[in-house]
């Protein structure tokens, strides 16, 4: 009976356990500690302070992970996909990174992430130091669609010396134009591929011979005699035209025409063209080393030189030697970013050469205008207007960087508000302010 009742309160000890102590599982009975065994201490609470200490922690790290917000994930899950990506080699489009993020935690953020470019065969974006290897690939694949029109580009674009490259296809249209005008003549359909001037001026142009596979030449070894004292029977290499072409000269005249008049397969600047909010940021850039033709530590050199002797410098150049000191100061950029301020506060922003002429500003501004009629004016630094659109950028002082401010001709503004009618809030495009940025 004493056992039964030891088991029944046990069972009720399991039940009704207090907060803090660990329920044992219902199957099982505690065992009897050993009389010679002390008790275990019961598991004193936190103290005041403690908790107090505890509470203060939770709420720093709640305050923390509010303050890192939606913005800070994407933050970061931007940089492992630009890790991911870089270190499989694909690379990302202009669409796929922020353009104002910085490339490490805690860097300065850039006004833009690059320079980049529009290949003309697949239209991807790519950076400027992948646009190379991304033109040589997009011309190999276009050989499974045109190889004639592939092997053409090739020649032309891989080809860097342009002087060899006009030397080799003035050789080349003249091999093919004797064919086409002496069709019966043998010996204008073999030639000789160890023959002097074919070495001198084609055979070294890379992508010569699939063009001459391309436009129906084969390669074939003949035998030939050396008559001497002896004769000896040797082989030499020819690049024969098939019989087939025969019937088909036009198209050989065609292939001539075009190999004399294509040009290098160039990627075009990507403008990047960015519409922001009003901002006091907009004098402030923080370029990266695309824009710079020097290396980022001849950048810090000069830097640290020009700063150490500007006013020693200041002193003994003549005008003539800092005009030719500015002229070489511009030389060191490519490219150059520059920010249009219109007269709402609205900032609109471009990639271009450094030699490039201003023309081509105006001619983005004009295109991100509602109405692309409206005469305008663009004022540089200290209201210096830019009259002269044929003037490069670098020749204007508008490297690396430029805020230039939008000035409409008042008296067309003038007759505009006579008018009456209703003017729209901005001037500028609705699909451009549809993708508005805030200015960092």
């Amino acid at each position: 009976m004493r056992k039964f009742f030891q088991e029944i309160k046990a069972d009720l000890k399991f039940k009704t356990a207090g907060p803090g102590q660990k329920l044992s599982e219902p199957s099982r009975v505690p065992k009897e500690k050993p009389k010679g065994e002390a008790a275990p201490k019961p598991r004193q609470a936190p103290t005041g302070e403690a908790q107090m200490a505890a509470a203060a922690a939770m709420a720093r790290l709640e305050l923390k992970a509010k303050a890192k917000g939606p913005e800070g994930v994407r933050s970061q899950v931007r940089k492992e996909l630009l890790a991911e990506a870089a270190a499989s080699g694909t690379g990302l489009s202009v669409e796929n990174e922020d353009p104002t993020s910085p490339d490490k935690e805690g860097a300065v953020a850039l006004s833009v992430s690059g320079v980049y470019f529009i290949c003309p065969l697949t239209g991807a974006v790519v950076r400027r130091d992948n646009k190379e290897k991304h033109l040589k690939e997009a011309i190999q694949a276009y050989f499974s669609v045109d190889p004639v029109t592939a092997s053409i580009m090739a020649i032309h674009t891989f080809n860097k010396d342009q002087e060899k490259v006009r030397v080799g296809v003035e050789t080349m249209a003249k091999y093919l134009d004797n064919i086409y005008l002496h069709p019966e003549e043998e010996k204008y359909r073999k030639i000789k591929l160890q023959n002097k001037v074919f070495q001198e001026r084609i055979s070294c142009l890379e992508g010569i011979h699939r063009f001459f596979q391309a436009v129906g030449f084969e390669a074939k070894t003949l035998p030939t005699q050396l008559l001497s004292l002896l004769i000896v029977e040797t082989t030499e290499e020819f690049y024969i035209l098939k019989e087939e072409m025969l019937t088909k000269l036009e198209d050989l005249k065609d292939y001539k025409e075009q190999l004399l008049s294509s040009e290098p397969v160039r990627a075009q600047l990507d403008r990047q063209l960015c519409i922001f909010k009003p901002s006091p940021e907009a004098a402030r850039f923080e370029l990266p080393g695309d824009f710079y033709n020097l290396t980022a530590e001849e950048i810090k050199r000069e830097q640290r030189l020009r700063t150490e002797a500007v006013e020693k410098a200041s002193m003994l150049r003549t005008r003539a030697m800092r005009e030719k000191e500015e002229q070489r100061e511009m030389r060191k950029y490519n490219y150059t970013l520059v920010r249009v301020r219109f007269p709402d506060g609205y900032i609109l922003q471009g990639t271009f050469y450094a030699r490039e002429s201003v023309s081509a500003l105006y001619d983005l501004v004009r295109e991100a205008l509602r109405d692309d009629w409206l005469p305008f004016e663009l004022l540089g630094p200290g209201g210096l207007k830019l009259t002269d659109e044929s003037l490069a950028f670098n020749e204007c002082g508008l490297v690396p960087s430029a805020l230039l401010t939008l000035a409409w001709d008042a008296a067309v503004m003038a007759d505009i508000q006579a008018s009456g009618e209703e003017q729209p809030a901005s001037p500028l495009k609705p699909e451009l302010l549809s993708r508005v940025q805030t200015l960092l």
